[in-house]
């Protein structure tokens, strides 16, 4: 259905304002067994959403729902008048949306599906495998979305980005068992090097998992993060900047007030960043249409902006908020090797790391970990981290070094002072 008919329905729907977002995704799949392609396909879907909005007595509700790019004319109808009745249901206080601006162009992205899914299938290729690891099956995805944005508020854009994902289960064994790990990895197009490096690594996880011993009952203990598991933390503070978490109560983080008093680590500053090389998030605007800016967030601990979407952010008279796309987190004072001394537990596979960005409680599943006691390192497995951010603030040490994993860049190491540690007596 084309979209000035969607457009019509709308306009004498009974809406008092509407959006319609229509995405089309070209790509490539592939999926092989070991080193052999067992099949691929191509993708080519368009999806169209409308959200329509409801004023009634300084109140605003909205609903969204798909439809089918084949649904004849009634049928649309039908679904937009079932949405307005929803919207006149589910209302919020007032709040203004988007209205038309200029987004800055942002930096040239160059995307191939066919040489992104090439760069892909080449980096696999040169892993290196052996007898007692290798990998078992491999599941990549290559796309190019086009995504267009009309608005009853003249807001009218299209914009087109590459996103990348690799699914990848390695298998480990010796003479007694074997297990299997697996990675999915989230890009715009193919970091050949770094995905390469990753599996091998994991590899490598996989037969320490094999020889490791349970967990020592630590009780407390430094832990380092050298894996994607720390993106859940710096996520804890992108959270407790979200003007949501801000207007509900949650957070209680003010701009220009530090978030945390007697620091003894280091301060973190967190950067909101437009384009991000290889991030499947670059865009100049938001699903909304607000513009995406380059802005720091936290300074040093202190909080200097928030984010969010248009409602929670026109609550707090936010002119310019819009949804974070990408971001940096930096700070760290020392280089890799400093972070890597004394004692201290790193942890390079949990069950399911968890930050909670209301109570700032942390839990995970320890799958294997490294224990450096000052001068022997032993493999661990079994028990758990525990304890909560609101603590470990005070006292994280972040390398100098950076690591990016998809659309956010960290210190490649990130340390924390006094975490709870339960041991394991499993063997």
């Amino acid at each position: 259905m084309r979209l000035e008919e969607i457009k019509e329905i709308l306009c004498e729907s009974g809406a008092d304002d509407w959006e319609i977002r229509c995405t089309r995704e070209h790509g490539w799949e592939f999926y092989l067994i070991r080193d052999k392609l067992d099949q691929n396909r191509v993708k080519d879907t368009t999806r169209i959403n409308i959200t329509v909005y409801v004023r009634n007595n300084g109140m605003l509700g909205n609903a969204s729902g798909n439809i089918a790019v084949t649904e004849e004319p009634q049928n649309v109808k039908k679904e937009i008048e079932s949405l307005v009745y929803q919207a006149s249901l589910a209302q919020n206080n007032d709040y203004t949306l988007h209205t038309p601006k200029k987004a800055p162009p942002l930096a040239s992205q160059p995307f191939d599906i066919a040489m992104t899914a090439s760069d892909f299938i080449h980096a696999l290729q040169e892993v290196k495998q052996g007898e007692d690891a290798d990998i078992n099956s491999t599941e990549i995805f290559v796309s190019s979305i086009t995504s267009r944005l009309v608005t009853s508020q003249g807001i009218d854009i299209e914009e087109t980005y590459p996103s990348s994902m690799a699914e990848v289960i390695v298998n480990a064994r010796d003479e007694k068992s074997e297990i299997e790990l697996y990675r999915m990895y989230r890009s715009g197009t193919c970091a050949q090097q770094r995905l390469k490096s990753d599996i091998e690594k994991t590899m490598m996880y996989g037969l320490d998992r094999l020889k490791a011993m349970p967990t020592p009952d630590l009780k407390e203990c430094d832990v380092v993060f050298s894996t994607d598991d720390a993106v859940r933390i710096y996520d804890y503070f992108i959270e407790r900047l979200s003007a949501s978490m801000i207007y509900q109560k949650y957070s209680d983080w003010q701009i220009g007030e530090p978030i945390a008093n007697d620091v003894v680590g280091d301060k973190i500053t967190l950067r909101s960043l437009r384009y991000l090389e290889n991030s499947s998030a670059n865009m100049p605007y938001d699903k909304e249409g607000g513009v995406i800016c380059d802005i720091d967030l936290l300074k040093d601990n202190v909080p200097e902006a928030y984010w969010g979407d248009r409602m929670f952010a026109s609550y707090l008279g936010l002119a310019d908020a819009f949804i974070l796309s990408n971001y940096e987190a930096t700070g760290g004072r020392m280089a890799m090797e400093e972070l890597r001394k004394g004692r201290y537990l790193e942890i390079v596979e949990f069950s399911d790391f968890q930050v909670n960005p209301i109570n700032g409680s942390i839990f995970g599943e320890i799958r294997l970990g490294y224990y450096h006691d000052g001068e022997t390192t032993m493999i661990v497995k079994g028990g758990s981290v525990s304890g909560t951010m609101l603590d470990y603030v005070k006292d994280i040490r972040m390398s100098r070094e950076l690591v990016q994993y998809d659309n956010a860049r960290i210190p490649a190491l990130t340390r924390i002072a006094n975490v709870t540690i339960a041991g394991s007596g499993l063997a």
